[in-house]
C-alpha cells in the first residue's frame, strides 16, 4: 500500500479557504490575564504559537499578563484530558492545538476529540519545512532524495510528533510528491520539536521534518539549513528557503493551530477570547510575531470553527478508511 492518502492528507488537513480574516472591533474590553496550555514541549510549534499570540496580546495591552504551561505526553492527550478533568478550576486557560487533534482522536491514540473541549478559534497556519544540520552534506532536497534512493534506511527523517502523526504525514508526502515509496521512509518520532531539533543537530537524523516557523530561528543563527518549505512560493520570514515546487516536488501544506477551552466555558468568557483574539489581527505587535515566524494569518472562530473541524474529521476520516489507516 502507498501513501497516496499523505498528499490528498495534507490538503484535506488544510482546507485554508474556509478561514477568513476577521472585521475588526474598534475597541474591546481588556482582559486581565490568559493561561496558555501548551501540549508539547519547548521550542515545537505548539509552544511557539501560544508564546507568540501571548506575547502580541499582552504588548498590544489587549490582555494584561499571559503565563504558559507545557504539558507533554500522549500526542497531546495529556493536555487534553488535563483540561477536561479540571474543566471547573480551568476557565482562565486557553488550549493551543492544531491539525493533529483530528488525526489523534480518529487513530484513538486519545480517546477525546475536539467535541470534549470548548472551541475558540483557528487563528493561524504554519508551513512545512525539511531541515538538515548546518555542516551536512545535503544542500538541497535532490541531495536528500539522493541520498534516500541509494539507501533509504540510513536516511532516518525525525520529527516531534508520533509515528502517524503531522510530521510524520509531511515527510512521507514530500516524499511520495518526490516519487519515491514512503513506506521505506525511516521516521524517527521525538517528543515535540524542541528534542527532534536538538536530534539533529547531534546527528541522530539525517534531516527533520517540522514546522517553518520553528525552523527560521536556527536557520538565521546558522544552526541548520532549510532545504525546501511546503509553500506555494516563498516566505518572507526566510526567503532563502526554496520551496518543494521550485525543486520539482509538487506539494504545498499549511497546518493550521488555534484555541480551545475547558468544556463547559460560560459564554461570556468565551466570547471575551474570541473578542481579544479578533482585535490582536489589527495590532502592529502581531503583525511583528506572525512576520517573525512566517504564520498564515487566518481565523474561523466558535461554531465557524467547529463546522470547519467537522469537515475536516470527515474528509480525513474518509480518506483513512478507503486506505486501510483506520
Amino acid at each position: 500500500m502507498t501513501f497516496t492518502i499523505t498528499r490528498r492528507l495534507a490538503l484535506a488537513a488544510t482546507l485554508a479557504a474556509g478561514f477568513t480574516v476577521p472585521a475588526f472591533a474598534d475597541s474591546q474590553e481588556k482582559l486581565d490575564s490568559i493561561h496558555f496550555l501548551i501540549p508539547g514541549g519547548a521550542g515545537g510549534g505548539w509552544d511557539g504559537t501560544a508564546r507568540g499570540t501571548g506575547e502580541a496580546l499582552t504588548k498590544s495591552g489587549i490582555v494584561g499578563k499571559a503565563s504558559y504551561e507545557n504539558m507533554s505526553g500522549g500526542g497531546g492527550g495529556k493536555a487534553i484530558g488535563y483540561l477536561i478533568e479540571n474543566a471547573d478550576s480551568n476557565h482562565g486557560t486557553m488550549m493551543v492545538n492544531s491539525t493533529p487533534i483530528v488525526i489523534r482522536s480518529l487513530t484513538k491514540v486519545f480517546p477525546q476529540n475536539f467535541r470534549d473541549l470548548t472551541l475558540i478559534a483557528g487563528t493561524i497556519g504554519d508551513y512545512a519545512a525539511i531541515v538538515v544540520g548546518k555542516d551536512s552534506d545535503i544542500g538541497s532536497m535532490d541531495d536528500l532524495i539522493a541520498a534516500y534512493k541509494k539507501n533509504p534506511r540510513k536516511v532516518a527523517v525525525g520529527g516531534g510528533s508520533v509515528p502517524g502523526g503531522m510530521d510524520h504525514l509531511v515527510a512521507a508526502m514530500v516524499m511520495e510528491a518526490a516519487g519515491e515509496d514512503p513506506l521505506d521512509l525511516k521516521y524517527i518520532a521525538y517528543d515535540a520539536g524542541g528534542k527532534a531539533m536538538a536530534g539533529l543537530l547531534s546527528g541522530e537524523i539525517s534531516a527533520l521534518s517540522t514546522g517553518f516557523s520553528e525552523a527560521v530561528a536556527l536557520a538565521e543563527a546558522g544552526e541548520v539549513k532549510i532545504i525546501g518549505v511546503t509553500a506555494p512560493e516563498r516566505v518572507a520570514a526566510y526567503e532563502d528557503a526554496r520551496t518543494m515546487k521550485e525543486q520539482g516536488i509538487d506539494t504545498e501544506f499549511v497546518n493550521w493551530r488555534g484555541f480551545f477551552a475547558a468544556p463547559g466555558l460560560p459564554d461570556e468568557q468565551k466570547e471575551k477570547y474570541i473578542a481579544a483574539l479578533t482585535a490582536m489581527y489589527e495590532t502592529d505587535e502581531w503583525a511583528d510575531v506572525r512576520d517573525r515566524n512566517g504564520w498564515v494569518d487566518i481565523f474561523n472562530p466558535g461554531d465557524d470553527f467547529e463546522a470547519f473541524l467537522v469537515k475536516q474529521e470527515t474528509v480525513i476520516g474518509d480518506l483513512m478508511k478507503k486506505l486501510g489507516f483506520l
